[in-house]
């Protein structure tokens, strides 16, 4: 008796787990950024840092940038990456863009951004030592939770990095993903960076 009684339970509890795992990959495959996604409302209450030094940071009483600020009636290229200073990052990715500016502004882009985990202060370092900041756009996800918001967090603790992004770009129109491109892995620079972009516009 006992013993049917604990394979009922069992059977019971591995249903249930069934049905919650179920309804969590159903949620996040719901919730995942993809062409056709409102970025802004894949997003609710998230904003981004512009890249500043410090002093700038303290004038502006640490202001932040809303995600309808940044998209809304625009036409908006955006790519993310896992760091600043990092090897592909900095030796490929931002100079396709930086290289290709004109390119984007004859096609109608309002704007190009870069955005990744990293706080602004240290963004703005590190576009000023690429000498992008005339061109490009950067935006620090501080505590990660744009990137959280649209499934394109990765952990990259191997590399010493720890929460971070996915490497990748998007073409957006007042908000809405037009184009979407997401490498395989992180250090891939296969289809993100600026003449892959270019042609999906």
């Amino acid at each position: 008796m006992a013993s049917a009684i604990l394979k009922r339970v069992s059977a019971s509890a591995k249903s249930t787990l069934v049905e919650s795992m179920r309804s969590r990959a159903s949620s996040r495959a719901f919730a995942a950024v993809a062409i056709g996604t409102d970025i802004v409302s894949a997003a609710p209450n998230v904003s981004l840092q512009k890249a500043r030094s410090w002093d700038e940071g303290v004038s502006s009483k640490f202001s932040t940038t809303p995600l309808k600020d940044i998209f809304e009636g625009k036409k908006v290229v955006i790519f993310g990456l896992p760091g600043a200073y990092t090897g592909v990052c900095s030796q490929q990715h931002v100079p396709s863009y930086k290289n290709k500016i004109d390119e984007f502004k004859a096609k109608g882009i309002d704007s190009v951004i870069c955005v990744s985990v990293n706080d602004p202060y240290t963004l703005n370092g590190w576009a000023e030592k690429l000498e992008a900041k005339d061109a490009i756009q950067f935006f620090g996800d501080f505590d990660g939770r744009f990137h959280k918001s649209l499934e394109l967090d990765k952990d990259l603790s191997v590399a010493l990095l720890g929460p971070r992004s996915q490497r990748w770009s998007a073409y957006v129109v007042d908000g809405t993903v037009k184009a979407l491109n997401i490498e395989e892995a992180p250090s891939d620079f296969k289809v993100t960076g600026a003449d892959v972009i270019l042609n999906q516009i």
